[in-house]
């Protein structure tokens, strides 16, 4: 025994084999028709193995060509099957070409079984004993039959049908796959041109051997095999990959089904195909279904409150293209009842032909749904123009006032940043207002210190005052703008202004009324004084010579005494006009001397006695000095009055002095029976009042001017006796600043 009877039999095993395999996958997998064109090449090059073997025993030149005629079919059908195995694993093959050299490898069988004693010869004359790498086998000699022509012109279609295989799937095909149809059919091409090469040198008796075709293309069935098998691993490792992959998402599933089972969700999905909605057990729950029970799109539909269907089925041809599926709907239930549910998803489509799949969630927002029900009827029945603005500015809900108030309808108002709103002089305010609410989102007055335009739709603009509110719905922030017309406030107040600015003027006419003797006596002191240096004048003027020095002297003192009337003139026109407030930076101290000097006369009349002492360099007061010398008035003759019926000294002491915070304090101190602790606060009541001439306004009035300039009027007590009215004043800054 030869090697040559221990390699063949093996590789003709090891290529039937190879051929039992694929087969059996083709078998398997019908579609895999690459398996079973491989499979067929095996099973040839097995039987061409087989015949081999046998002529290399072969006892006559007849058996010899007998087995030669017949090592044609399996290699006949072991190219049909390279040539379909090619062109189904690399598709850019030209199927012409591909057809061609098959046929004709085909029609090659009819010479090789009607012409001589075989397609290569027309007749074998003997067999001749030769070494084939150390073993003796039997080669044939004979004569050529013609018609192996057309076999080596079906193996010249061959190579030129992978030859352009290999150039097409370079060109076209992506790099791997390129790779793949080089070696595949660049093997093929190797061992084809080399034993057909070999076989025409057998036949022409230029080489004294037998015709060798199994040890070519059992080497290119083991590189087919490779690349067809790398195929085999990689679905095998695709295999693995997939069963893990789905129990991967069969417990992604199954944790998927209970996070939606505890969070109230229901899964579904729904095919126009079909119509069928499919949901889990959580799903039909929210729906009134059974466990077991289905439910059609079209029953669905029916149960959904008509208002809300046409919403339903926009959402839902829109998600067949593409976009998100979002709506929220109300379900009837079995009972009569209505359950408000949200859905949401997402549609996909596998093709253009694909009708398309709906996958989505469902929950139970019933809660959230009356609650904002709830919600919405308590902003629209407010008493006040109510808007919930987002955190970009957007208005996102507005009460039926707030319509009538802005002249915007709803749809108009939910368009619009709150800036809109504002009149344009409160814009630049409301940017720095805005970001103070939110760097710290508490209630709050939305311009704390002044009123706030809002303009209109109209372009006019309604004074308003704003309350802010900062809100939290389902973790977005949001900001409750409470929004009240004051226009009508504004107008009381400033008709209150008035009535009130008529009743300082008028208290202080009839204070001058009171105090009307002591001002004639303080006008006649220097009229009287200007008639007697008039008077004396003319005496000195009738001297002989006149005396110059005397009526010079006089002179002056005319002047002096029409400068001292003029001045008490002009404070008496000064406290009797009636000008508008006009606040203005103004000496406290001079103030007061000038009130003590209008008083002067009164003061000696009643017998009081006054000390003024005043602290220098205070601050500046700003506000009306007319009314602050009104209040001097009322506070001094309040003093006077009440040392009235006292035998002893009457003294009266007014001071000024600067506190500690920068405000002043004007104090009024008296002698008298001091007032009693129970009415040291009622008697700035208005109409009450302790004199029984007296009306009780004085004092009342003198609060109001004290508070409008930004201070505060007090009583008290003093030690020993008597009473101090104290009256304090903001020094420096405009009180309403």
């Amino acid at each position: 025994m030869s090697w040559i009877d221990i390699v063949w039999p093996m590789s003709g095993a090891a290529s039937l084999t190879l051929g039992v395999i694929h087969l059996s996958i083709w078998l398997h997998q019908r579609s895999q028709w690459t398996h079973l064109a491989f499979g067929t090449a095996a099973v040839s090059v097995t039987a061409m193995s087989i015949m081999e073997l046998l002529s290399f025993r072969a006892m006559s030149p007849d058996h010899y060509a007998t087995l030669l005629r017949w090592a044609h079919v399996p290699f006949a059908l072991t190219m049909l099957a390279l040539v379909t195995y090619v062109h189904l694993r690399f598709r850019e093959s030209r199927l012409g070409l591909a057809v061609l050299a098959a046929g004709s490898r085909l029609a090659s069988l009819v010479p090789n079984f009607l012409t001589g004693q075989n397609l290569n010869f027309q007749n074998i004359e003997s067999l001749e004993v030769v070494m084939l790498w150390g073993a003796k086998i039997n080669a044939p000699i004979g004569s050529v039959n013609p018609w192996m022509a057309l076999g080596q012109f079906s193996q010249l279609l061959l190579v030129v049908y992978l030859v352009s295989v290999v150039i097409d799937t370079w060109r076209k095909a992506p790099r791997a796959q390129a790779k793949r149809a080089l070696i595949v059919c660049g093997s093929m091409l190797l061992f084809i041109v080399s034993n057909n090469t070999w076989s025409v040198l057998v036949v022409l008796d230029v080489v004294q051997s037998p015709i060798v075709v199994n040890v070519a293309f059992i080497l290119v069935i083991l590189v087919m095999s490779y690349e067809l098998g790398g195929d085999v691993l990689r679905a095998a490792f695709l295999s693995q990959s997939l069963e893990g992959s789905q129990n991967q998402l069969r417990e992604s599933e199954r944790r998927l089904r209970l996070a939606a089972q505890s969070g109230g969700l229901g899964l579904w999905t729904w095919r126009p195909s079909i119509g069928v909605t499919w949901l889990t057990d959580n799903g039909k729950t929210l729906l009134g279904l059974s466990p077991g029970q289905s439910i059609h799109w079209t029953a669905l539909l029916d149960r959904v409150h008509p208002d809300d269907v046409p919403e339903m089925l926009t959402s839902r041809e829109a998600a067949l293209k593409g976009a998100p599926y979002s709506c929220e709907f109300r379900y009837l239930q079995d009972d009569g009842s209505v359950r408000w549910l949200a859905a949401g998803g997402r549609g996909e489509k596998i093709d253009a032909e694909d009708p398309g799949t709906i996958r989505g969630v469902m929950q139970d927002v019933t809660e959230r749904r009356f609650a904002e029900e709830r919600f919405r009827l308590v902003v629209e029945n407010a008493p006040y123009a109510t808007l919930m603005i987002e955190q970009s500015g957007r208005i996102a809900l507005a009460n039926a006032r707030a319509e009538r108030l802005l002249g915007y309808d709803r749809a108009e108002l939910n368009r619009l940043l709150i800036h809109h709103l504002l009149s344009p002089e409160f814009c630049e305010l409301h940017g720095g207002l805005r970001a103070a609410f939110e760097a710290a989102p508490t209630a709050r007055s939305g311009s704390p210190g002044r009123s706030l335009a809002a303009r209109r739709k109209d372009g006019r603009d309604v004074p308003v005052d704003v309350v802010l509110t900062p809100l939290r719905i389902e973790g977005i922030a949001y900001t409750i703008a409470s929004i009240t017309d004051i226009s009508e406030q504004l107008k009381i107040e400033q008709q209150a202004s008035m009535q009130r600015d008529e009743l300082v003027h008028l208290s202080r006419i009839a204070l001058l009324g009171e105090i009307s003797g002591s001002l004639a006596h303080e006008l006649n002191q220097p009229l009287t004084a200007v008639l007697s240096n008039a008077q004396a004048a003319l005496l000195f003027m009738e001297h002989d010579p006149p005396n110059l020095d005397e009526i010079r002297d006089s002179l002056k003192h005319i002047i002096e005494n029409d400068r001292r009337a003029g001045e008490v003139i002009r404070r008496l026109r000064a406290m009797m006009r009636k000008d508008a407030v006009e606040h203005h930076e103004m000496d406290i101290n001079e103030t007061v001397r000038e009130t003590l000097q209008l008083l002067n006369s009164d003061l000696i009349n009643r017998g009081v006695t006054s000390s003024l002492l005043v602290s220098p360099d205070l601050p500046a007061v700003f506000g009306d000095a007319v009314q602050i010398k009104q209040v001097m008035l009322n506070l001094i003759v309040n003093a006077c009055d009440a040392m009235r019926d006292d035998a002893n000294a009457r003294l009266l002491a007014v001071r000024t002095f600067a506190h500690s915070d920068g405000s002043i304090e004007i104090s009024v101190s008296d002698t008298g029976g001091g007032i009693p602790e129970a009415d040291l606060e009622s008697i700035f009541t208005p109409f009450v009042t302790t004199k029984a001439e007296g009306m009780g306004l004085g004092l009342a009035i003198c609060r109001t001017i004290i508070q409008a300039h930004g201070g505060r009027l007090w009583a008290s007590n003093n030690e020993f006796g008597g009473a101090t009215l104290h009256a304090v004043l903001p020094g420096q800054a405009h009180p309403g600043a």
